[in-house]
C-alpha cells in the first residue's frame, strides 16, 4: 500500500512501537483536542488506548519525513476488527458497549467494525483521509468483507445544538430493519428531535462531522437512536454500510480495485 506521495506509506501496525505511535496521535486528537477520557488513557506518556486495542488492526499512514523514534510519524489511523476474530472466540465488539448489534450479528455476513478515525492537525484539509479510504478498501476487498459498521461522533454531549442533525440522520438515513442497531438504553438518546418537514438540511450538513458525512455519500446509514459518551465528550451515532447498497459510483470504484488487485 504505497501511494503515489513518496512520504507517506500505509500499512497494518506490525509492533508494540506501531501501537504506540497509534496511541500517541489518537491522545492528541481525542484527549487533547476533543477533550476525552478514559480508564486506561496514559497521561503521563499521552497514549490514548483501551482494552480492545490488542485485538484489532491498526491501519496506518506513515509520514516518512517524521521522527519514528518520537512517535510523530503516524499522522492518520484507523482501527480495524473483522468479525471472524470475534465470533470465533465468543468475543464481543467494541460497539457493543452502546449499540445493540444484534441484527448485524445475526445475518451471517462477514463484518468489519470500524473506529478511532483520525489524522494529525497539520495533514488535515489534504489527501490523508483519502490515502486511508484507499487503504481501508484493498483490506475490505482482500477479506471478502460485506457489511462495515462503527460508532462516528459529534463533539460535546449538549443535544440541543444538535437536534437538526440528529434528526436529518434519522429521518433520511436510518438502516433498515435487518440492519438497524439501536443504541443501548443507559445512554440512549432519540433522534427524531425535529419534525422532518421542519429540517434544514443545508444547517444539518454543516453541524454534521466530515467522516459522518464520508459515510454518508458512500450509501451509509445510521442506526436507532444516538449514545451519549460522557467520558469521551462526544454523542455517538452508530454507521453501518452494507457494499451491496453502495452507490453505483463507489461500488465500481471498489469494483476497480477489486480489477487490480486480481
Amino acid at each position: 500500500m504505497i501511494p503515489e506521495e513518496p512520504h507517506f506509506t500505509l500499512r497494518l501496525a506490525r509492533d508494540d512501537r506501531d501501537l504506540r505511535a497509534a496511541q500517541r496521535l489518537r491522545y492528541e486528537v481525542f484527549v487533547e483536542e476533543l477533550g476525552g477520557d478514559g480508564v486506561l488513557v496514559d497521561h503521563e506518556a499521552r497514549l490514548e488506548r483501551d482494552e480492545f486495542d490488542t485485538i484489532f488492526d491498526h491501519l496506518l499512514l506513515i509520514d516518512t519525513r517524521k521522527d519514528p523514534a518520537r512517535l510523530e510519524d503516524v499522522v492518520g489511523v484507523y482501527r480495524l476488527l473483522p468479525s471472524d476474530r470475534v465470533l470465533a472466540t465468543g468475543g464481543r465488539f467494541y460497539s457493543e458497549s452502546e449499540y445493540d448489534l444484534g441484527p448485524l450479528k445475526a445475518s451471517g455476513r462477514k463484518l468489519l467494525e470500524l473506529g478511532r478515525s483520525c489524522v494529525a492537525a497539520d495533514h488535515r484539509g489534504g489527501t490523508a483521509m483519502f490515502h486511508l479510504w484507499n487503504a481501508l478498501a484493498d483490506y475490505v476487498l482482500e477479506r471478502g468483507i460485506e457489511i462495515l459498521f462503527g460508532v462516528a461522533s459529534f463533539h460535546g454531549t449538549e443535544i440541543e445544538p444538535l437536534a437538526m442533525p440528529l434528526s436529518y440522520l434519522h429521518h433520511n438515513h436510518l438502516a433498515p430493519p435487518e440492519l438497524r442497531v439501536r443504541a443501548q438504553p443507559d445512554h440512549f438518546q432519540r433522534m427524531d428531535l425535529v419534525p422532518a418537514d421542519q429540517i434544514d438540511r443545508r444547517a444539518a450538513m454543516v453541524a454534521t462531522p466530515a467522516l459522518i458525512k464520508a459515510y454518508l455519500r458512500l450509501g451509509g446509514f445510521v442506526g436507532e437512536g444516538a449514545w451519549i459518551d460522557h467520558a469521551f465528550n462526544t454523542t455517538d451515532v452508530c454507521l453501518v454500510m452494507d457494499t451491496a447498497r453502495m452507490s453505483a459510483k463507489h461500488r465500481e470504484f471498489y469494483i476497480r480495485k477489486a480489477g487490480q488487485a486480481g
